[in-house]
């Protein structure tokens, strides 16, 4: 099918508050030579000037559920016009005594244009449609909710 690639740089440094510690900040170098700032979350000694990987995860369901929806408005004729989204990962203990991102949220704020608009029923089947073939949604265990108008 296809490969995706991306490049990770980590170099020690001394943590920003910590002594007794490293610094968690690190590269992440993307297709077109994009390099995002990356670190842990704030309540694991991370930089909260840096993106964490669970905001990556989350971001990357919501990306791949509005590329869908996109896809799929424009196949039934449908102009979207605009595509918000504020998605919410709860990271959580789970069954095995760790921590995973157990529920995603997504809450997708979308106008239309254009001559044909969809009603609410054909809205939320677009939403159906684009949640059940999201890559992204497909590969993680945690339960991924839509809330829309």
């Amino acid at each position: 099918m296809s490969a995706h690639e991306a490049a990770i740089s980590w170099q020690r440094a001394p943590h920003e508050t910590d002594a007794n510690t490293y610094s968690r900040n690190h590269r992440v170098t993307l297709n077109g030579d994009q390099k995002v700032n990356v670190s842990a979350s704030v309540e694991f000694k991370g930089d909260s000037s840096c993106a964490d990987p669970e905001q990556m995860l989350i971001s990357s369901v919501s990306s791949c559920h509005m590329l869908f929806f996109l896809a799929i408005a424009d196949f039934q004729g449908y102009q979207v016009e605009s595509y918000e989204d504020n998605p919410v990962g709860h990271l959580e203990s789970n069954d095995k005594k760790g921590m995973e991102i157990t529920r995603i949220v997504l809450s997708p704020r979308i106008t239309f244009g254009g001559d044909k608009v969809p009603d609410h029923k054909a809205i939320s089947r677009i939403h159906t449609n684009a949640h059940k073939n999201c890559f992204i949604r497909n590969s993680i265990t945690a339960e991924v909710t839509i809330n829309h108008l």
